[in-house]
């Protein structure tokens, strides 16, 4: 089948499901979450997209624009089935049977606006191996671990990890847009979709409440962005309510797999509860779409900050070319580049894990050429629940007594005096000067 004939029949089987959904569309509904169990109301008006994503007018140019900018219809359309993507990506005999394997233990769910960033005919595409199933996922499936970081060892309660001394993670709920193939959580995709219970949510804030050392909560999923903006308000406005919680935090991959969720409803309730900080997650520039740069501009306009996590992906962002390029894009839509991380050692996630040594060649090749607004902190995610730690290209070569010997971006050595210790007693308390003492300062020009 040529690609004319590819582009006819992928349009008109999707073209079938967008009039069964335009009758749903302009109903009065139920707000519920999850969004796809219950049907949602789509009276909110959202700014239309600077442009096209990449492949809308291809693959679904008959979807009318009021369905495309509303994210809950989006939610509901996902492709969820590998009969379905078929119709978008061709698919031989035996992918499929492979891809309906995979999808038995890890399933598979992409949205349409994500789905037209990918180009349908390279296998090989970057965006695509972040959102199609792998046959590697199982082949490769026995190395690493359910829960590489312990997130269960660090439970305090159902839904609330206490690692470090000053801030939590609220886990709110396991449902996403999309199932990206490299993710953390993939141990809990077969869970089923749920949300926490009121109950669960308050014994989660009651330790918080009880515990004044911490100062900043991570909401996170899932993507806690799929509950509805008035049920995550009342989350976030209890969190606020606790004196001691200077930061809110949300991790959420909505800017880049469905950038519609971020209307003006969301970021006018996110404004009221300032500092509010967002977390997302690009991994490639292509992703950094006009609809993805008005997502952030709404929000940043809101007085959210938003910082980029990646992370480092094999075949998808794992050369200084690409990392550079998704970097500077990052920059130019006022989103800071704050960590690239280590891919965790998930089960079924090996064949997407780099070296080590990876991470480093494209931080030793970012530095210096660029920026340093646009080199991200490059970390490891200890197994275990070690924590966080980041790593640095070598540029202290030897030390000795009194002096460091340094490489810098060229490569060129420089010597560099390190300062003594000092070693004399600081005074506890400092007392007044006598008359004869100041008389003798005056004398001896100090």
């Amino acid at each position: 089948m040529n690609a004319a004939a590819k582009a006819i029949k992928s349009r008109s089987a999707f073209n079938s499901r967008v009039e069964v959904a335009g009758e749903t569309h302009s109903e009065s509904l139920a707000e519920e979450e999850p969004p796809g169990k219950a049907d949602l109301s789509s009276s909110f008006e959202e700014d239309p997209p600077g442009s096209s994503a990449t492949e809308r007018g291809w693959l679904f140019g008959h979807v009318p624009d009021s369905a495309w900018n509303d994210w809950r219809w989006h939610f509901r359309n996902r492709i969820t089935t590998v009969n379905k993507l078929a119709d978008f990506i061709p698919l031989s005999g035996e992918e499929r049977a492979q891809l309906k394997l995979v999808a038995l233990k890890y399933p598979l769910s992409v949205t349409p606006y994500y789905l037209s960033l990918i180009d349908p005919d390279d296998p090989d595409d970057p965006v695509r191996k972040q959102a199609i199933p792998s046959i590697l996922e199982l082949t490769m499936g026995m190395v690493g671990q359910e829960d590489p970081l312990d997130e269960k060892g660090d439970s305090v309660v159902p839904g609330l990890v206490h690692r470090y001394p000053d801030r939590v993670l609220m886990v709110l709920t396991d449902i996403c847009p999309m199932f990206c193939r490299h993710c953390t959580r993939k141990r809990e995709w077969q869970s089923g979709g749920w949300v926490r219970t009121p109950a669960e949510v308050g014994a989660m804030l009651d330790y918080i409440r009880q515990h004044k050392a911490i100062r900043d909560v991570i909401i996170s999923g899932g993507d806690p962005l799929t509950l509805s903006t008035p049920r995550l308000e009342g989350v976030i406005s209890r969190i606020r309510a606790i004196k001691h919680v200077e930061i809110i935090r949300i991790g959420t991959r909505f800017p880049v797999v469905l950038p519609q969720r971020i209307d003006h409803e969301l970021c006018n309730m996110l404004s009221r509860y300032s500092p509010v900080w967002l977390n997302t997650h690009f991994n490639h520039h292509r992703e950094i779409t006009p609809e993805a740069a008005a997502a952030c501009d709404r929000l940043l306009r809101s007085g959210v900050p938003v910082n980029n996590q990646s992370v480092l992906l094999r075949g998808v962002n794992d050369t200084v070319a690409e990392q550079m390029k998704l970097c500077h894009g990052l920059l130019r839509i006022k989103v800071r580049p704050y960590y690239l991380f280590q891919c965790d050692e998930v089960q079924g996630t090996e064949h997407l894990r780099t070296p080590v040594e990876t991470g480093l060649s494209i931080i030793e090749g970012l530095r210096g050429h660029t920026s340093g607004l646009a080199v991200p902190t490059f970390v490891i995610d200890l197994p275990g629940g070690g924590g966080k730690v980041p790593l640095q290209p070598d540029y202290v070569l030897a030390k000795k007594r009194g002096e460091l010997l340094l490489r810098n971006y060229q490569g060129q050595l420089f010597r560099y005096r390190n300062p003594k210790v000092l070693l004399e007693p600081v005074p506890e308390a400092l007392t007044p000067l006598s008359d004869s003492d100041a008389g003798l300062l005056v004398e001896t020009g100090v």
